[in-house]
């Protein structure tokens, strides 16, 4: 399923732009946001984290996903950023959403960015819940990234590291801030629910530290195992099961909007707001009918001319079930395929276009050509196809 990604930027603290991306279902209605963390030094445009919003947008939650200041397209200086930076951002991010749309109700972290969201949820009321993914129990964790250039740090009060590849210098103040966090001591008195998932296999953040998160946390908290997975969810079968697990558990504890349900007092009732995205109710039962993307649908469910066709098709199918039923014919299945095209017609030297369904009809079971033959004329009694072929009124009431 496709989403829509809106360009955005809000400002930190210090003034500076930080760029983000803001995911939204595709019928544009959230039914919540959610505030996603990248990884450290990693960027709101990772892989995992893309699939991960998808995967809640098709629950209809939309997230918003940026770059901490200094990182990616965000402006600022990296070496002048920490950990607790980190958390201010998160909380200007939340801020942003209250102001500009809803403020969220869910906050996703990786990695260190998991540690951060837990203390920026302190600070945010309509938090209501938290999903860490592969995170330390302590920001201090993150040190060993840099342990080859700790005595330089010390000494010199900054070094230019190597982390994933590229340069980034860290300075003392990084440190100092990271040692200086008690994840512990928020998790016991933060009460929001908590989702704790971490790969056995990550060897970049041990599974005990998903152990210390879970034990210092209160209820509700549940964890997740995310059994084969590296750190970082290179896989894309990981990082969708991730945002599909995060999307599921977190519906139980948000405040979902109740929208007035579709009724009628006749058998159908169609209700369509800004996009082709149609809600049908018919005789009890709901089904959505959109349009293709190229003609500015969403593409979340067949076209009108599709149900038109569903209709001939089913009806076909169960006259013939039916048929076969009172005859005492053995069938075990019947498959019927239709094929809607408009075609040129000539008639009396004038040429027009006319609709043509085409119907091919399978049927599985222990019955002999003539009952075939048989079934395929009573395909022509049923009800559906007699009305297509049949002349047909259409009153139109305004109410």
């Amino acid at each position: 399923m496709m989403t829509k990604t809106k360009k955005i930027s809000f400002v930190n603290k210090n003034g500076e732009n930080l760029t983000a991306r803001l995911d939204l279902p595709v019928n544009g209605h959230p039914i919540a946001y959610a505030l996603f963390a990248h990884c450290f030094t990693c960027s709101k445009n990772l892989t995992a984290v893309k699939n991960i919003s998808r995967a809640l947008n098709q629950k209809g939650i939309a997230v918003l996903r940026f770059d901490f200041t200094g990182l990616g397209e965000s402006e600022g200086d990296f070496a002048n950023t920490n950990f607790s930076s980190n958390v201010e951002d998160l909380v200007v991010a939340a801020n942003y959403l209250k102001e500009n749309y809803i403020a969220p109700q869910i906050i996703i972290g990786h990695s260190l960015g998991g540690a951060a969201v837990i203390f920026a949820a302190k600070q945010l009321p309509s938090i209501k819940a938290i999903a860490t993914i592969g995170a330390p129990a302590s920001p201090e964790h993150v040190s060993h990234l840099f342990k080859h250039g700790l005595d330089k740090i010390e000494q010199d009060g900054k070094a230019t590291l190597e982390i994933g590849g590229r340069p980034f210098t860290i300075k003392k103040q990084f440190l100092d801030d990271l040692k200086s966090k008690n994840l512990a001591s928020v998790l016991k008195n933060i009460e929001k629910a908590l989702l704790v998932m971490h790969s056995p296999q990550d060897n970049t953040v041990g599974i005990e530290n998903a152990a210390e998160i879970y034990q210092a946390a209160m209820h509700p908290k549940s964890f997740i195992s995310l059994d084969g997975a590296d750190h970082l969810l290179m896989n894309k079968e990981d990082s969708n099961y991730v945002g599909e697990i995060i999307a599921s558990w977190s519906l139980r504890y948000i405040d979902i909007p109740k929208k007035e349900a579709l009724k009628t007092d006749k058998e159908v009732v169609a209700r369509l707001n800004d996009s082709y995205t149609t809600e049908i109710m018919a005789n009890g039962h709901s089904l959505l009918v959109d349009e293709p993307t190229d003609i500015g649908g969403n593409d979340l469910g067949p076209n009108p001319y599709g149900l038109v066709s569903s209709g001939l098709a089913a009806c076909t199918a169960i006259t013939l079930k039916m048929y076969a039923n009172k005859k005492e014919w053995d069938i075990n299945e019947i498959r019927v395929h239709i094929k809607h095209d408009k075609v040129e017609q000539t008639k009396e030297d004038e040429t027009n276009k006319v609709d043509q369904f085409v119907r091919y009809i399978e049927i599985e079971g222990n019955i002999d050509e003539e009952q075939r033959n048989r079934l395929l004329l009573i395909a022509n009694k049923c009800p559906v196809h007699k009305t297509l072929h049949s002349d047909v009124i259409v009153e139109t009431k305004l109410i």
